[in-house]
């Protein structure tokens, strides 16, 4: 009967479930705390050299800090406390008395994969509501190299949009009047992806029908002149909010939020495959927290008395950074267009998934 059960015996359940957390989150207290103060040992002087700044700037870097050392070491946390876990139960011959009570290596686990899924609720949850926010303030405050953050002046730098086969650039693009402004915009004007004709103008408003450029130029690149044109309209299918679409981080904002940029940058003919691998792992990346008690299983089974208990613990342990080194070469083919954004955020979490439950299944046979 207890094969019909994924849980048979709740009192199990939680002792185990309860084993893992501590374990996991003990370890991540640690690593947080001696991260955060090699960190801290590197950046405090940059901040407290900066006119102005005192200790309680260096305190306002640790809470911008801390969450995103959090979110980067969970998995491994919940790894090794995987991995003290099942260590510590193989050696007690708890694992032994679960296996002879006729529960499945699957059932012994089962718990782990409770409590992992609980942990990667939290994680994501921490990642959308903290983890963004605190890396879009610090991201700010390290571009001015811990000075004070000037307020948004609503300009924007090097905006390109693609109008059909043509491309627009705008040295700047002012948003703060009642009408958007382009400074020194150039239309590359091409046919058939090859340039036959740049209309430059130093300024471009946006009426209805278009953009008014004033004193523009048309540059024909065959003949080589230069025709002056005046005051005309031109880009007469490009959208005001195709230029104030600012350059968008993806681990800067949530979910739904980036989803959103998204959308409007691939309106605007932008690239956005990598920012889609990027939304992506923002579910792998929590979810791998279920991957550990896995990768992990293999420090469970086995005699302890064997000797080859140690050995286990290093092959989980390998396992588990494996995945860690291949998630993240993934994304970094993903920023590239090597791998599609599905891939990149999920190939090696399948990949690994499939290498756990192959090696959990030759253990129980």
């Amino acid at each position: 009967m207890h094969q019909l059960h994924f849980f048979p015996s709740r009192t199990m359940a939680l002792y185990v479930g309860r084993l893992f957390l501590i374990r996991s989150f003990s370890i991540l207290f640690a690593l947080v705390l001696i991260l955060q103060t090699l960190d801290l040992l590197g950046e405090s002087g940059k901040i407290l050299a900066v006119a102005g700044n005192s200790d309680s700037d260096v305190w306002r870097y640790v809470g911008m800090r801390l969450p995103q050392i959090i979110e980067t070491f969970l998995p491994f946390s919940v790894l090794l406390g995987t991995i003290l876990t099942l260590i510590t139960l193989n050696q007690n011959s708890e694992v032994v008395a679960m296996k002879a009570s006729g529960m499945s290596a699957h059932q012994v686990l089962a718990p782990l994969f409770l409590a992992a899924l609980l942990v990667a609720g939290i994680s994501f949850a921490f990642n959308e509501r903290i983890v963004t926010r605190s890396t879009a303030a610090l991201s700010a405050w390290q571009k001015v190299e811990y000075k004070r953050v000037p307020p948004d002046n609503g300009v924007r730098s090097n905006i390109w949009v693609r109008d059909g086969d043509d491309l627009i650039n705008a040295a700047t693009v002012e948003t703060g009047g009642p009408s958007i402004v382009l400074r020194d915009v150039t239309i590359y004007e091409r046919t058939g992806g090859v340039l036959s004709s740049m209309l430059s103008a130093p300024t471009a408003r946006a009426v209805e029908g278009g953009w008014e450029l004033t004193d523009a130029k048309r540059f024909l690149r065959r003949s080589g002149t230069v025709e002056p044109l005046g005051t005309i309209i031109a880009a007469r299918d490009v959208r005001p909010d195709q230029f104030t679409l600012a350059q968008v981080d993806g681990d800067q904002l949530p979910f739904l939020q980036l989803q959103s940029a998204i959308a409007d940058l691939e309106a605007a003919g932008r690239p956005v495959d990598a920012l889609k691998g990027v939304l992506w792992h923002k579910i792998s990346g929590p979810l791998s927290a279920i991957l550990m008690p896995l990768l992990g299983a293999v420090a469970a089974f086995g005699l302890a008395r064997s000797g080859k208990l140690f050995i286990r613990a290093i092959l989980g342990m390998g396992l588990g950074f494996a995945y860690f080194v291949a998630d993240n070469f993934a994304l970094a083919m993903g920023d590239l267009g090597a791998y599609s954004p599905f891939l990149a955020a999920w190939g090696p979490f399948i990949l690994f998934a499939l290498i756990g439950e192959m090696i959990l299944i030759r253990t129980e046979e």
